[in-house]
């Protein structure tokens, strides 16, 4: 008989943990599809090798389950590279940080938001297109390298001289991080997500693209519209005010 303890509800929910958390990944990313054909294909093999005892069925599920591992990887490479990330975000981890960080000390570490919210709004009113990422938790050194180094303070004057239209680098993604302007003319990757509204051009496909596969912050100003929107986890909120987009970035940046 079997015996049914604590140890083995502990290890249920840690599974059942782990595939809701996963399930979100794959919603977030609009790979549901895969998910639920990868769960339906391991309840048949469950149910043809271990209970029904189909034996050769259950063989030649057995055949793919032994390749199962690589498989996954294959298809799931983004989605895995993303909850590791995830996992290993500061973001994950805030609390600690907050036993010894200051507030007054957070509050001056994001004097650099204003100029941002500022240059948004000016932009928005010209009907400039902007594209501008913040670093959270995950290093961005590989999406930096795609566009020009900049390393500068944080200014609004600047930030709508990299976007005017003139420019060499308005077309590219500017990258903030440790605090400053590290470059501009940067290259994201495009989400395919099919959900995404027709009206939304190419620099919303990019910020959400990028929030899916990292846990930065993207911000994006309409060049048809005017429109100021914002890219966070997989989610995209659009027609954001000055207001609006102040309180998001401070919340988001903050203890990081």
């Amino acid at each position: 008989m079997l015996e049914f303890g604590l140890k083995d509800i502990i290890d249920i929910l840690l599974v059942a943990l782990l595939l809701f958390y996963i399930y979100k990944t794959m919603k977030k990313t609009g790979s549901i599809s895969i998910f639920m054909g990868v769960v339906g294909f391991i309840v048949v093999w469950i149910l043809a090798s271990e209970i029904l005892d189909l034996r050769l069925t259950g063989s030649i599920l057995d055949k793919f389950m032994s390749i199962g591992l690589l498989i996954l990887v294959i298809l799931f490479q983004d989605q895995i590279k993303r909850f590791l990330m995830d996992m290993g975000s500061q973001d994950k981890w805030r609390f600690l940080r907050r036993l010894f960080h200051h507030h007054n000390d957070a509050e001056k570490e994001l004097d650099y938001i204003m100029p941002v919210v500022y240059a948004c709004m000016s932009m928005s009113k010209s009907k400039t297109g902007a594209l501008i990422v913040f670093q959270r938790g995950v290093p961005l050194l590989d999406y930096e390298k795609t566009g020009d180094i900049i390393d500068a303070n944080i200014n609004t004057r600047l930030i709508e001289n990299i976007f005017f239209k003139n420019s060499p680098l308005h077309d590219g993604a500017m990258i903030i991080a440790r605090h400053r302007i590290a470059s501009a003319g940067c290259i994201l990757p495009v989400s395919h997500d099919m959900h995404i509204p027709k009206e939304l051009g190419l620099r919303h496909r990019a910020a959400l693209g990028m929030s899916q596969v990292t846990d930065a912050i993207c911000v994006i100003v309409s060049e048809e519209t005017g429109h100021i929107s914002m890219a966070k986890d997989g989610a995209l909120r659009v027609k954001l005010t000055a207001p609006d987009l102040e309180h998001e970035l401070s919340a988001a940046m903050a203890d990081l």
